[in-house]
């Protein structure tokens, strides 16, 4: 396939780095970031050709530590927030403040999720446990790993499977929950490291991991058993699968790679600062998320730039 990025919007609002981006399902325009500068902010993208195509909407204060995931709820109302404090925090958009605050967590939490319906909260911690949360702020159930003593680095809600959640672990292991019954129905075991970034496929049926070995690893959920593995020889800080097409995204530290999950071949690459388009030089790469037409890609970086690629 020939095609190419262009970077189309290159600006910092963020004072350190951008731990997470989430767009708006039923909202395009909208998408949000969080920030190891304790803060959110909510986007609007406008017209591509003017020079304020993209405008920060509203920045969230609140946090007393790292802010380190954000997720938008569907109609871009609301938005659940996860951070170092202990804590997780349901804002109100429209006036930017705190709906409720999520205490219960012991030590940092690391990963947050609204589940399908929005009726629940789904939260993992450095006290290696899951809590499963109503939107009362109310913690209504405790996943534990009995055999594990390790963190829980990150959890989400398996596409089209709202009693299913899969998280992942300090100590390489990848865990498919049964909700309903409160217990794990599978263990993924393939990485010889850490495992901090999850995705899932738009139909649910695939998982893709990546680890602090360097490598991605390609799950059936199905048939919970490993696929393929990528070679990646840098370290992997996100991944997203493209909502309209049947590739894989992976973000390290210096590029972004675009894997075709049909030929299992890498077809495209790019680089953070080889473009003549980019007005700031940008450092590492650490988060990133396809747009909801998968036409752009939207890039935070360490030191807190946001950069949009459209092809």
């Amino acid at each position: 396939m020939d095609f190419s990025f262009k970077c189309i919007w290159n600006e910092k609002y963020h004072s350190d780095a951008i731990t997470s981006i989430s767009n708006c399902k039923n909202n395009k325009s909208l998408f949000a970031s969080s920030s190891r500068d304790k803060t959110i902010l909510i986007w609007k993208v406008e017209d591509e050709e003017s020079d304020k195509m993209v405008i920060a909407l509203k920045r969230l204060k609140g946090h007393s530590h790292f802010v380190s995931c954000v997720k938008l709820s569907n109609n871009g109302d609301f938005c659940i927030s996860s951070s170092w404090d202990n804590s997780l925090r349901l804002w109100d958009l429209m006036s930017a403040k705190t709906l409720r605050t999520l205490n219960g967590h012991k030590k940092s939490v690391l990963s947050v999720s609204f589940s399908e319906d929005e009726r629940q909260i789904i939260s993992c911690s450095r006290d290696c446990t899951i809590r499963i949360w109503n939107t009362v702020g109310e913690c209504k159930k405790t996943l534990i790993d009995k055999g594990s003593s390790s963190w829980i680095c990150n959890v989400i809600l398996i596409t089209n499977r709202n009693d299913e959640i899969i998280s992942s672990n300090w100590d390489g292991e990848i865990n498919l929950w049964n909700l309903r019954e409160s217990k794990i129905q599978k263990k993924l075991i393939g990485h010889k490291n850490y495992v901090k970034e999850l995705a899932i496929s738009p139909d649910g049926s695939l998982c893709a991991s990546g680890g602090g070995d360097k490598s991605i690893i390609l799950w059936d959920l199905n048939e919970g058993k490993h696929l393929y593995s990528l070679e990646i020889n840098d370290r992997i800080v996100s991944i997203t699968f493209s909502p309209n097409h049947y590739w894989l995204t992976i973000g390290s530290y210096t590029k972004i790679m675009i894997w075709d999950l049909e030929t299992k071949k890498m077809i495209f690459e790019y680089s953070l600062n080889d473009t003549v388009h980019d007005k700031i030089k940008a450092g590492k790469i650490y988060s990133l998320f396809w747009d909801n037409a998968g036409s752009k890609v939207i890039i935070g970086t360490i030191d807190g730039l946001i950069k949009i690629l459209k092809y």
